[in-house]
């Protein structure tokens, strides 16, 4: 899974979508994923670094990022596979 080279990300959390023209906005652990996901990160590394850094369990890690990866996917963010 990989975030399409043309999405802008700026560090404030705004994203941008030049294909069509939309923008977005999302929080710091957003970003991270984004960033992460730009340099084709796998998912098993997103993952672990979350869990890592943040205050969440393994589990819920899980399910937040599956719900935010479909979030990004239906936003059209994603290279096609």
């Amino acid at each position: 899974m990989k975030l399409k080279n043309n999405i802008a990300i700026s560090e404030s959390g705004f994203i941008f979508n030049p294909e069509i023209g939309t923008s977005f906005s999302t929080n710091p652990l957003g970003i991270s994923i984004l960033k992460q996901l730009k340099t084709n990160t796998s998912l098993e590394k997103i993952r672990t670094s979350i869990v890592e850094n943040y205050d969440v369990d393994s589990i819920t890690c899980e399910k937040d990022l599956d719900d935010f990866l479909s979030m990004v996917n239906q936003y059209n963010l994603l290279e096609e596979k």
